[in-house]
């Protein structure tokens, strides 16, 4: 079996209401999404996948959690956040907690591979996705030291 692994970072803050410690509180991370990928075989250019395909069909999902203030939106403080102005990203019924993120993440692109979803780049090229492709794991640091990780 062929894997490869592609990282993402970024930027977002959360309040997870059920907490009962700070974490109830907004605060914020710098979240690493890591990715893997595996094939039994190698496609045409000798890859498992081309890393660019990856980047394409997160860019979406990945610019919306960006500088994003995740709330679970049954949250009664989530008002006071659109007053604010604040870029928000809801989630139905559910704390943002980095496991729930996690597999956010892993269902977004593992529908782009059961769509086998071809993607553009801004320079033109198409980018397939190869046969036997499949999506091993998603594992989203919250800090230096904590993640969690969703996988089938």
């Amino acid at each position: 079996m062929f894997r490869i692994c592609k990282t993402f970072e970024f930027e977002s803050g959360h309040v997870l209401s059920k907490s009962m410690d700070r974490c109830r509180f907004p605060h914020g991370h710098s979240r690493r999404v890591e990715l893997v990928l595996a094939s039994e075989q190698l496609d045409e250019h000798d890859m498992v996948c081309d890393f660019k395909w990856i980047k394409l069909a997160l860019q979406d999902i990945l610019g919306r959690l960006d500088h994003a203030m995740c709330i679970n939106q049954s949250d009664p403080r989530r008002e006071h956040f659109n007053n604010m102005g604040a870029k928000i990203e809801l989630f139905q019924d559910r704390d943002p907690t980095s496991e729930v993120i996690a597999r956010l993440i892993f269902d977004h692109l593992q529908a782009k591979l059961d769509q086998r979803m071809e993607l553009t780049g801004p320079e033109g090229s198409a980018y397939r996705v190869p046969a036997g492709l499949s999506l091993e794991r998603v594992r989203l640091w919250e800090t230096s030291t904590s993640w969690a990780e969703y996988s089938i």
